[in-house]
């Protein structure tokens, strides 16, 4: 979403595939990690689903996330399917996203750490494998989880993501986690209501302070 297509030409499909067994799924977040992946997608003898957000392309008029643009070298090189990254370092919250999302939580971050609170920035890269791993490592040294998706708020990658984290030891939460996700509507196309249910800096920041009131 974000270009006022509606809902014929909006969906995000990433969750959809990656519960289907036996495909896997990688959403890369910038030029780096979407010729690393392509690469090892092509090169994988299972059958790689892989998605690409519109505002990560350089697909002119439609505008282009700035912190998506990053070197790629000319030789091959893959970046391994299943692993993810932090892309900041943080002690205090962990924002969990994915594709565009990280872009989102890193302006999140930078906001918050005006306000003196150290955000960890995670890019999961893959749902298919999903490194549950890393994320229960970042959030066993934060104790706090919010996870940025742009897919539907409900039966998605962040209940996952959750639920993944809860399961494991939910004795190290300090606090109940938050998820900031397009609401359960049809995509709108007035570029005002459209806007208003799409994940942003200024929810994820406010999540924060939901979650730390408690």
């Amino acid at each position: 979403a974000g270009y006022s297509d509606a809902a014929q030409h909006s969906q995000c499909l990433y969750g959809t595939f990656a519960h289907l067994p036996g495909m896997k799924v990688v959403v890369p977040s910038n030029a780096y990690d979407a010729k690393g992946l392509m690469t090892a997608a092509i090169r994988d003898d299972n059958p790689v689903v892989y998605l690409f957000h519109k505002a990560l392309q350089g697909m002119g008029w439609l505008g282009t996330e700035k912190g998506a643009t990053v070197p790629v070298p000319d030789e091959p090189y893959i970046v391994e399917i299943g692993k993810a990254k932090t892309v900041r370092e943080g002690r205090d919250v962990s924002l969990v996203s994915l594709g565009a999302g990280v872009h989102h939580a890193l302006r999140a971050a930078a906001q918050l750490e005006k306000d003196g609170v150290s955000a960890e920035v995670i890019d999961l890269r893959s749902l298919v494998p999903l490194d549950r791993e890393h994320v229960i490592a970042s959030v066993r040294k934060t104790g706090r989880l919010i996870v940025i998706d742009e897919d539907y708020h409900s039966f998605g990658v962040s209940g996952e993501i959750i639920a993944s984290v809860v399961e494991h030891d939910i004795g190290m939460l300090k606090a109940r986690p938050q998820r900031v996700a397009f609401p359960d509507i049809p995509i709108p196309f007035t570029p005002v209501m459209e806007q208003w249910a799409l994940p942003n800096a200024d929810k994820i920041v406010a999540a924060y302070h939901a979650l730390n009131k408690e």
